[in-house]
């Protein structure tokens, strides 16, 4: 098993920028893709950005350019920078990890607790 803690979360004024960390603990040798997912308010889940053990990434549309993802693999850790953000970003942050035979862009096989953010206008 693999156990995902994030830390970064907190209220920030739109055009403000968020940095999120994720340390991944126990069998992290099963691990080859991390991403990070979210859930909005009343919404439903929805991925953010996935990165795969090689650096390659994938953003949904209504980040990109805005959010960079990054993983440090000495120290089990996955990051999301988060710049430029707008109150349609307030959603709980998930991050997430994938065994081999999930798919890279999707990597949701382990999942952390998640951690609030909060956009305002």
């Amino acid at each position: 098993q693999v156990q995902l803690v994030e830390s970064g979360g907190g209220l920030v004024q739109a055009g403000g920028s968020l940095r999120l960390s994720c340390v991944a603990s126990g069998s992290t040798d099963s691990i080859f893709s991390m991403g990070w997912w979210r859930q909005p308010p009343v919404e439903q889940r929805e991925l953010v950005a996935t990165i795969s053990n090689s650096g390659t990434t994938n953003y949904v549309d209504a980040v990109k350019g805005r959010f960079t993802i990054s993983r440090d693999d000495a120290k089990n850790i996955v990051s999301l920078q988060m710049d430029s953000l707008k109150p349609e970003d307030t959603a709980i942050y998930f991050c997430t990890a994938g065994r081999r035979g999930v798919p890279w862009y999707v990597a949701n096989t382990w999942w952390g607790q998640g951690t609030q953010v909060t956009v305002s206008s």
